[in-house]
């Protein structure tokens, strides 16, 4: 018999569950994300894990987008998912009858990405997650780092483009924060900008998408710069600068070995991506990240699931 780890992914739309044994993952079951109550999601989630265990089963480990009291495995809030303030861990163990550690989902996606084979094969890794928002996960010295009560690395929250000039701090802001990481360089800021640039250049892509459709978004971006659209490779330019400096800002704290970048956005591939490398470059300070290599994250949608399940692993071995 070999050990069995279960990962469940909890996203705003669907739910990914997905088995690791002898080192191989298995395909991700997938069902739409039960959003009528907490109550509902929580039977949910206990009925997904119920579904795939069996007596090889060691540990759960499940990614969600929330703050979470790593400790104690307490959701404190959420982001498109009903729960909140809730003792998550404590009550999925007690049904499932093995640990079940609770993680945000951008942290078990970086932890993903510095396994390869079962392995750890990167110890300091920063990852970046741009969806409808920004998100992140830093792995240091081979493990996740969390803070003394959250997961911390809510990178979509540093501030990388405010004027305070002046002592003008102006009013507190709704998060995102005006002039965050996640307000300049998320899903939403792309749709943003392709609204400006079918604005700005009517007989461009986005201006057309608009003219046809009554509306372009980020996706409409992405395509049109993937087929040569000056415009679209504008947005991309100026989102993928915006990004450059939140990694820059990342690569001056922490000195990793590598930065990764997932999510919806990073299909943009190397259209989003050398513009956030040569911002980075202009802003880490010099003799800093002279090792760090800047690639997107190689799993796509299944990271967030292959990650809850080295993360029941990793957190079985040092359980007392």
């Amino acid at each position: 018999m070999s050990d069995r780890f279960i990962g469940v992914d909890v996203g705003g739309t669907k739910i990914a569950t997905a088995v690791l044994e002898g080192g191989e993952l298995s395909e991700s079951t997938i069902v739409h994300t039960e959003q009528g109550s907490q109550e509902a999601l929580l039977e949910q989630l206990g009925a997904a894990i119920e579904a795939e265990k069996t007596a090889d089963t060691r540990a759960v480990g499940i990614g969600l987008p929330s703050i979470v009291e790593f400790a104690t495995g307490r959701i404190l809030a959420s982001v498109n998912i009903p729960l909140h303030d809730i003792p998550l861990r404590e009550q999925l163990s007690e049904r499932a009858g093995v640990p079940v550690y609770v993680e945000n989902d951008a942290g078990c996606a970086a932890l993903a990405e510095a396994f390869e084979d079962g392995r750890m094969r990167v110890s300091h890794l920063i990852m970046f997650t741009l969806g409808t928002g920004v998100g992140g996960g830093w792995v240091l010295g081979g493990r996740l780092y969390r803070g003394p009560t959250t997961s911390a690395a809510e990178v979509g929250h540093t501030i990388v483009g405010r004027d305070l000039e002046l002592g003008d701090h102006g009013p507190a802001d709704a998060f995102p924060q005006h002039g965050s990481l996640e307000s300049l360089a998320s899903g939403r800021a792309l749709d943003r900008l392709a609204a400006e640039a079918a604005v700005r250049y009517p007989d461009s892509f986005p201006g057309q998408r608009r003219a046809e459709a009554g509306d372009v978004n980020g996706l409409d971006v992405v395509d049109g710069a993937q087929h040569g659209d000056d415009a679209c490779r504008w947005c991309l330019e100026v989102l993928g600068e915006r990004l450059g400096v939140g990694i820059a800002n990342a690569i001056n704290t922490f000195d990793p070995d590598l930065v990764v970048v997932g999510g919806g956005v990073s299909t943009a591939g190397e259209l989003l991506l050398g513009p956030a490398r040569e911002a980075a470059q202009r802003f880490v300070l010099r003799g800093i990240g002279t090792r760090t290599e800047i690639r997107l994250a190689r799993y796509g949608p299944q990271a967030g699931v292959r990650g809850a399940t080295l993360l029941a692993g990793q957190e079985l071995e040092v359980a007392p």
